[in-house]
Order: C-alpha cells, then structure tokens, then sequence
C-alpha cells in the first residue's frame, strides 16, 4: 500500500494534520496504536487560542464549538488575599475559547470520516523506516500480519512516548527538559464552575486552579506532591483544601459533589531539536511538552501542524522544498515562546520545596507587576489569548 503521507498517531495534531492535507488535495492515512474509544476517553483541557478557534472555523470545523464552547474574555489570578481579574477584550482585544481537546478531537474524527479518510486504529509495533532517503515508509502489525506503507513523508503526532522521535539516532536529536518537583491533583465533577472564568490561585499550601468544561461541568486542581497516592486524598479533603487555596469569595461559590474523575499529573517542559529528519517530522507532543500552567499544549500542537501542512501543500503545489525546510525553525521559535511563558506561570503561582521567604517575595513581586503595569499585563495576556 502507498500513500503520500503516513500520520502516526490519531490525536488531535495527527487528526488535524490529515484534515489540512485533505483540503489540500493531499492522500493522507493516520496510524493509531490505541482504539478509537482509547482516544475519546481521554481526559485533557481545552483552552483554545484566538487563532486555534479562528483556524478550526476557517477550515469548518467550529459549528458545534460555538454552540457549546464558553467564550472568556478574561481570566482571574489570586495571590494569597488579592485576587484580580484581566480583561482580555480590554488589554489585547481578543479572548480564549473553553472547550475541551475531547471534543475538538471527536470533531476532528466525525469530519475525517465524512470525507472517507482513512484511519487505522489498533495498530501494532509501528515502525519508521529509511527516512534519511527519498522512500520511506512505515511498518505495523495488526491481527497478526505485518503491513508495509509506503509514502512520501512521516509526520510524527504521536506524542511523547510514541515511536516517531525514538526512530531518530540519538546522535541526531537533542532534548532540553525540566522537571517540576510537584504534580496537580485534578477532580472532576458535575457541577456548575465556581466562576464564570479560569481562577489561577497562588497560596502558601501551594497552586490551585479553578476550571470547567461546560457550564454544568467543572474541572479543578491541588497542587500535590509526585509521591502523593490518590487514594489518600478523599473528596472531603480534596474540597477542604481548594477552598483554603482559593480564598473566601470563591469558596463561598463553590459547589462539590462526588468526583467523577481524579489523578494526578506530573509537570514538566520538553523540547525535542530539530523536529525534521529528511522526510520524518516531529509535532506535537512528539515533539514538546509544557505544564498545564499557561494552557498551551494543545495550541502548540495545532501551531505545529498548520505550520507544516503549509509547508506540505507547498511542496506538492509548486515543488518547493522551502516550506519544509523552515519547518522545524518556524515552529521551533513558537514552542520556545511558550515554554517561556508556561514556566514562568509556573515558577511565580506555585509553591516549591524549601522556598525560601526571599523567594516567596519574588512572587509577590511578579504579581504585583501584573497589577500595577498595563504593559506587563498586555504582554500577559497576548501569550495567553495566542
């Protein structure tokens, strides 16, 4: 079998890549190790950038997300006692969009299959090969049977410990890590948010996170330790101490219920460079991972795939190689930028072992930077909104 370009991994970025490839005109067949309720189930946020909300629109994608997604013009960050709230609309014009990744990827399938792209989930043991020449191609078991694929070009959606970026030589690949020495405790539950927008709080037992994925379902964190067993943690305690961390006002709101979801995630930046290796391309969490803090992980991804769908549909449109030869620089400037601002919401809203008061005094002044200066509030929410 032959295609022009094999997607590994069925995600959003490997689903959003064969959406723009479609458009293009371009074959295009997605490799999925996991099922396609595996992939559904998955739990993860979703807040949505201007320009991802603006993209999935252009490319007719954002009907069900305009009718169900929650539209935020701003958000609120609370620092022991003070909580203030920046207005998006007012500092840059634009705003967030709230819907979750789940959703946007139970978009992205329904539209694949209604224009009959193929995607072939329950894929087994795939295998980049001979991508340092002009004839790759892919190898995958399935029910027992080796399957060969040959193309013209991998892309690599197939995030973090997917086989696209262990193919590499080790020789031919750096990577730049970090890992927090904390995780969040995240609940799920049916219930009304305790606000209307995103609640960043920054406390002395450490970050909390106010968020929500529809109006009747809300989503919140605890910062914890990694060591931390998620069965200690009741849903008494788990609301007891979100209520101590988000102050008074949003407590007074909040609604619990019993937890319908709770795990706790690990925090950690990654960059893999370059992200191109003759004709394999990383994207995605493939390529990067940023904590949740700055709500970029998904952006990043949609960032990476448009960038090189461009490129792409350059190559086979006017048999230019200069799109994808910039690929991996152009989103490579991108990522760095917001790594940038995820470790920088990280480092001032969380508390860190053996935090010294002088440093706790750093936060304060971080905040208050935001509070008292437009520009540093504008710049905020610049990166923020995309």
């Amino acid at each position: 079998m032959r295609t022009q370009v094999v997607i590994i991994g069925a995600g959003p970025a490997g689903l959003l890549l064969g959406h723009l490839l479609h458009r293009a005109g371009i074959e295009a067949v997605i490799l999925e190790q996991r099922g396609p309720d595996y992939v559904l189930g998955r739990v993860r946020a979703g807040v949505l950038e201007a320009g991802t909300r603006d993209l999935l629109n252009k490319i007719g994608l954002g009907t069900r997300m305009e009718v169900e997604g929650l539209v935020h013009d701003g958000v609120e960050i609370a620092f022991d006692d003070t909580r203030l709230r920046f207005d998006f609309r007012d500092l840059v014009g634009r705003a967030v969009m709230i819907y979750g990744q789940t959703e946007v990827t139970r978009d992205l399938m329904d539209a694949r299959a209604g224009f009959g792209g193929r995607t072939i989930y329950d894929a087994d043991s795939v295998t980049p090969h001979d991508f340092d020449g002009p004839k790759p191609y892919v190898t995958y078991h399935q029910n027992g049977i080796t399957h060969h694929l040959d193309c013209d070009f991998i892309a690599g959606c197939d995030g973090y410990h997917g086989p696209s970026r262990q193919a590499v030589p080790a020789a031919s690949i750096s990577s730049f890590e970090r890992t927090y020495p904390f995780g969040w405790l995240g609940v799920l539950v049916e219930k009304p948010p305790v606000a209307p927008e995103l609640i960043y709080a920054s406390h002395q037992n450490g970050f909390a996170l106010c968020s929500m994925r529809s109006p009747t379902r809300s989503r919140y964190y605890v910062q914890c330790g990694l060591d931390e067993d998620v069965g200690a943690w009741s849903d008494e305690r788990f609301w007891e101490e979100l209520r101590r961390r988000i102050g008074a006002e949003a407590a007074d709101n909040l609604q619990t219920g019993p937890s319908i979801e709770k795990s706790i995630a690990p925090l950690r930046s990654f960059v893999a460079e370059p992200l191109r290796f003759g004709r394999l391309f990383l994207a995605g969490d493939a390529a990067h991972i940023v904590p949740p803090t700055g709500a970029k992980g998904l952006n990043l991804a949609v960032s990476d795939v448009s960038i090189l769908a461009a490129g792409l549909t350059e190559f086979y449109a006017d048999h230019s190689a200069a799109g994808i030869d910039h690929y991996s620089a152009h989103a490579l400037r991108r990522i760095w930028q917001a790594e940038r601002f995820s470790w920088w919401m990280t480092t001032m809203l969380h508390r860190f072992p053996d935090m010294s008061t002088f440093e706790r005094r750093l936060q304060r002044a971080e905040f208050d930077l935001l509070r008292d200066s437009r520009p540093a509030a504008q710049a905020m929410a610049a990166v923020y909104t995309g």
